[in-house]
Formats: structure tokens, sequence, C-alpha cells
């Protein structure tokens, strides 16, 4: 790989890492081709990105990105995504089903972070099931509403 390659490799992960919520950085070591390619596919499936980058290329990015505090060493796979919970969830359902994927660090909504917090973001609800709950709430008084009507209608028919 020559310099113009890496700077092009650098440049595009930095745009990358500055628009995403979550970078989470992760040990793939063990894994066969077949399983990075089911990672990918629930990558996608979530809406993040998944890559295998060299770690000084990675740091550069890292840090023109303005996101310090991780420190980058043996062999690493990098989720990124918009959407913070997503890539959390992504990393943490792999995790689950591939022993040998291992959850290292990452920088989480502007802090760095450790497995633990990605592993608690993955457990909070994501954007569909926040708004299906919202959804839910604002349909309470009108459900509330004909339930009430329909009551007092039976009410009305039985008298």
């Amino acid at each position: 790989m020559n310099k113009t390659q890496k700077s092009e490799i650098v440049n595009t992960l930095t745009q990358e890492f500055k628009s995403a919520a979550a970078v989470v950085m992760c040990d793939y070591r063990g894994l066969t081709v077949s399983d990075l390619e089911e990672l990918r596919k629930i990558a996608r499936a979530k809406e993040t990105k998944v890559q295998v980058v060299k770690n000084t290329l990675a740091s550069i990015a890292l840090a023109n990105a303005d996101m310090t505090g991780i420190t980058i060493t043996d062999t690493n796979i990098f989720v990124w995504g918009e959407d913070s919970i997503a890539a959390a969830k992504t990393v943490v359902e792999f995790a689950k089903a591939k022993e040998k994927f291992a959850i290292r660090t990452a920088y989480i909504d502007g802090q760095a972070a450790d497995e633990k917090k990605v592993r608690a973001f993955a457990t909070l609800p994501g954007r569909e099931e926040l708004l299906g709950m919202l959804a839910s709430v604002w349909m309470g008084p009108v459900r509330n509403f004909t339930i009430g009507l329909d009551a007092l209608k039976r009410q009305k028919e039985a008298a």
C-alpha cells in the first residue's frame, strides 16, 4: 500500500468516524472468513459498518476525528454507526454467538467506553422500539376514551 492509498483510507475513516455516534473496537482473532461475513451481514441489517483497519491508520483517523482515550493494540476490527445503540447491539449479539470475538473498547457519544458500557448500551431499546413505545403512549388516551364511550353505550342500552 502506497502513501496515497493510506491517506485515502485515513481521510475516509476520519469522515466516517466524525459522523459516527459509536465506534467499537473488537478482537477478531480466530474467526473464519465466513464468520466475518456473518458479522458484516448483521451490521448491514442494523445500518452499521464493519472494517478491518491497520492500527496506525485507525489511530490517525481516530485522532483526526477527535476521539481520544482509546488504546489500539493487536488485531482489531472496527464497527461503527450513526446509532450508538445499533452498533453496540451488533457487536454484543455477535459476541454471544462467537466466543472468539471479544469487545475491547469503544468511543460512544463523545466518550471512551469499556466493554461493560458497550454491553449496557446494547440492553437499551433501539430507535424502532422507542418509537413504538411513544406511539403506544400517545394512543393511550384515545384508547381509554373509546373504551369509556363503549361502556357508556352498553350502560345506556341496558337501561
